[in-house]
């Protein structure tokens, strides 16, 4: 062994003082960017990021290596899993419910970024005349006149819940009981307004958008709306932290704000 390397010395011994630092840099970076590049993620999300980000996790694999994978729920019900323990390196979910799990310390302190806000909108099925949606006093006729409605479980989802307390707010809470089917969007429930097994049905934009056979009458007055805000956060245990804060920045980036546009989101509103 001794003659071997007399006869063929190590690469350091040729080396200057100043070579061997420039060497040890760019092994240290080369083996950054191998870590940066085997990274796996996992990303967990509410149905109203799905169609954004079905788009951009392949550009953001394409650019830097990591690998992203997507993992799509009803978000209460995503909320109850990360709750209980399960993990992600990166969860989106509508500030609320992203604000109860916060607490219990499961996000990197800081790591939160808004996306956007989503309005509920209201679908028909295609070919059907569109129901006038102005003001509050036509969304009520609207409503009472219908047949039958669907939106989500208002027990899982932030819209759910409001849309169950503008028909209280509305007075209008016992008709409408018996006109209405619960169904998720991410489960079907723009489909039922497809396939015309009801009338009409009120879910997020970003969650009609996608359909095809569905027309977006348009979004509710600004008097009944009940906007969802969705933000991003990096979960505290990520054994990939260093990538998921870099998904979390791209997503955010003004280079795809478009692509959260296209699908259905708006600008953040002032103080989220």
């Amino acid at each position: 062994m001794t003659a071997i390397m007399n006869e063929h010395p190590p690469l350091w011994y040729s080396l200057s003082a100043c070579e061997i630092l420039q060497a040890g840099v760019a092994t240290i970076a080369l083996g950054f960017v191998v870590h940066a590049q085997a990274a796996d993620l996992l990303v967990m999300s509410g149905g109203g990021a799905q169609r954004v980000l079905q788009t951009l996790a392949p550009q953001f694999q394409n650019a830097t290596g990591n690998n992203v994978r997507l993992d799509f729920s009803v978000v209460g019900a995503l909320q109850e899993k990360l709750m209980a323990g399960e993990k992600a390196d990166v969860v989106l979910l509508p500030l609320p419910l992203l604000d109860a799990i916060e607490k219990a310390g499961a996000f990197r302190t800081q790591s939160r970024t808004v996306i956007g806000r989503i309005g509920i909108g209201v679908v028909v099925r295609e070919g059907v005349a569109a129901p006038d949606i102005s003001n509050s006093d036509a969304v009520r006729k609207m409503l009472l006149e219908t047949l039958s409605v669907a939106f989500p479980d208002p027990k899982l989802t932030p819209s759910g819940k409001h849309l169950m307390g503008l028909f209280e707010q509305m007075d209008i809470a016992e008709a409408m009981q018996p006109k209405i089917t619960l169904k998720n969007a991410i489960d079907g429930g723009v489909n039922l307004v497809r396939d015309g097994k009801v009338e009409l049905g009120l879910f997020l934009v970003t969650e009609i958008l996608p359909v095809k056979g569905v027309k977006l009458v348009g979004t509710l007055p600004a008097s009944l709306q009940g906007y969802v805000v969705y933000a991003a956060a990096v979960a505290a245990d990520s054994g990939a932290s260093d990538a998921a804060s870099q998904f979390v920045k791209f997503l955010s980036g003004p280079d795809v704000r478009s692509y959260w546009k296209t699908a259905g989101f708006e600008p953040p509103s002032a103080g989220n």
